[in-house]
């Protein structure tokens, strides 16, 4: 993996857990416009914005960086737009990112079968 790719990904997984936590967040906040005089709606939904179209922005390049298969852009798509999906995105880009570390250095050493 060369260096773009892995800052690709890793820009990717830094904006994975706030993503899914601003989602979180707004939906508490719409919930409490709901039931209580309590309207933090407007600003955790701009911030919430913000951090989704970085999302899109960074998976759209990780994607085109890595060559993934459609169905797994499609998976890393689908957990963005879930409440909690950004939590697993984070888990599984760090687990890619390591595995592309290990076989990096495993064919640098000269390691037969990486």
């Amino acid at each position: 993996m060369d260096i773009k790719t892995a800052s690709a990904l890793r820009r990717l997984r830094l904006v994975s857990t706030p993503e899914a936590v601003s989602f979180l967040l707004l939906l508490t906040c719409s919930v409490l416009k709901r039931t209580t005089e309590f309207d933090a709606v407007f600003p955790m939904g701009l911030i919430h914005g913000l951090l989704f179209v970085l999302y899109v922005i960074f998976w759209a390049d990780a994607w085109n960086r890595t060559k993934w298969p459609v169905k797994t852009a499609v998976l890393y798509f689908v957990l963005s737009v879930l409440p909690t999906g950004g939590f697993f995105a984070d888990r599984k880009l760090r687990r890619e990112s390591e595995d592309a570390v290990i076989a990096s250095r495993a064919r640098k050493e000269g390691v037969v079968g990486a």
